[in-house]
Formats: structure tokens, sequence, C-alpha cells
């Protein structure tokens, strides 16, 4: 029963990752309400966004809606991120994960609420510092802990003019890579617990499928509302857990 219940928690948590990012809002708190030590629940999310991630990538580039190119400049970046945030927390005691979480969470709510992402523009993604730098600075964060990471992700795609389908091929191609570098700190660090891990796994891969279609049939007019709310209940899940 427990596996089945991990396998709806990945299906939910990848359906709205891919959507507006924040997949991290079902998952984490569901597993640790579950008894799952911090690290391995962590752990576990890291291996099952990889896989997850990958898989709806995958979709969106055999409908050319993402090219090679732009794949292959977000991936180093955001592997270089995620490997960096992992050794970050494969080192932390929790208390101070949650504390680190909090801050990281209210950073990622105020950026999200300042940024300007219309999704209005045909762009493809281009390396600059700028754009380097904050997809290296989402990896790291993508590491360390994650929930509102693929969120931070569309709303700097959303900045730089890149339509929303696309933004959500980046993001998931980004999401893939932090968290590819993190699950290897993770596993050769003995956190993770395969049984829980692998129903996650199969649960994210289905999760993914889904919110690919249903992206495909959202305006852009209808992102940046949801954004915002998974923004708010981000926000929302740290304060509860950090005064709880």
């Amino acid at each position: 029963m427990e596996y089945i219940l991990l396998c709806i928690i990945g299906f939910a948590a990848s359906t709205l990752g891919t959507l507006a990012g924040g997949g991290g809002l079902i998952s984490l708190p569901a597993m640790l309400l579950m008894g799952v030590p911090v690290h391995s629940a962590i752990g576990a999310n890291k291996v099952s966004n990889t896989v997850g991630s990958f898989s709806s990538f995958f979709m969106i580039y055999r409908e050319k809606e993402v090219t090679v190119k732009e794949a292959l400049t977000v991936v180093p970046i955001g592997l270089a991120g995620g490997i960096t945030g992992g050794i970050i927390a494969s080192h932390l005691k929790e208390e101070w994960m949650i504390v680190i979480a909090v801050v990281l969470l209210s950073f990622a709510f105020i950026t999200s609420f300042l940024g300007k992402a219309d999704f209005d523009g045909n762009e493809r993604f281009q390396f600059t510092k700028k754009s380097a730098a904050s997809l290296y600075g989402i990896g790291i964060y993508d590491g360390v802990f994650g929930p509102g990471s693929g969120t931070l992700a569309l709303y700097l795609y959303g900045r730089l003019k890149i339509a929303y389908l696309r933004a959500v091929g980046l993001t998931r191609i980004m999401v893939f890579s932090s968290c590819f570098g993190a699950s290897i700190s993770y596993i050769s660090t003995g956190k993770i617990i395969w049984p829980m891990t692998l129903a996650l796994m199969l649960g994210s891969v289905s999760g993914a499928q889904l919110g690919v279609r249903l992206a495909r049939k959202l305006k852009k007019e209808q992102v940046k509302p949801i954004l915002r709310v998974v923004t708010v209940l981000l926000i929302m899940q740290i304060v509860v857990e950090y005064f709880g």
C-alpha cells in the first residue's frame, strides 16, 4: 500500500512540476509525513525527477518545440549546479536543511513575484553570463532542497521572451540535469531508499506525460496566474513547516 501511495504522489507531483514547477509541494511533504528521513526523501525526489523530467523533455523535443543545441547549452549548467547543491546538502544536518529551505524558498517567492514572465515571445535560449549564472544558481538551489526550482526557471525563461511550451521543455531538461547531478551526490553518500524511490519514479514518469499534454492546451494568458498560485502555495508550505 505504501508503494502505491508513493506512485500516486509521484504522479501528482510530476504533473504539477511539468506545468508550473513546484512538484515538491506535493512529494516532499507527503514523504516526510510518511516518516521518510529528510535526506532520503529529497534524494528520492531527485532520482525520480531525473527520469520524469527527461521523459517530459523528450516529448516536447520530439514535436520540435525545443532544439538539441538549446538543451545542450542548459544541461552542463544545471548539472554543475545540481552537483554543487547536492554536495552542500549531504553535509548539512537536518535542522539546517529546513532553515536553508525557508531562506531559499522565501527568496524564490520574492523573485517570482518581481519577475515579468509573460511568455509572449518566440526567442531561443541564448548563453549569456546573466542567463548562465541564473540557471547555475537555480541548479544549486535544486540540489540543496528543490521545491520551486522549476517555477523559478519558468519565470527566467519568460523574462527571456521564450514561449511557454519551449520554456517547459528547457525547464524539464534543466531539472533533469540538476537532479542528475544531485542524485549522484545522494547515491554516493548512501541516502537513497531504493524501493520507495523506484515507486515514486514510476508515478513521476506517468505524471510527466500528462503534464506535457496539459501544457499544450494552456494559453499564454493562463500560465502566469498558475505560476502565481504555485508560488503562493510554496511560501505557505514553508511557513507552516517552519512554525510547525
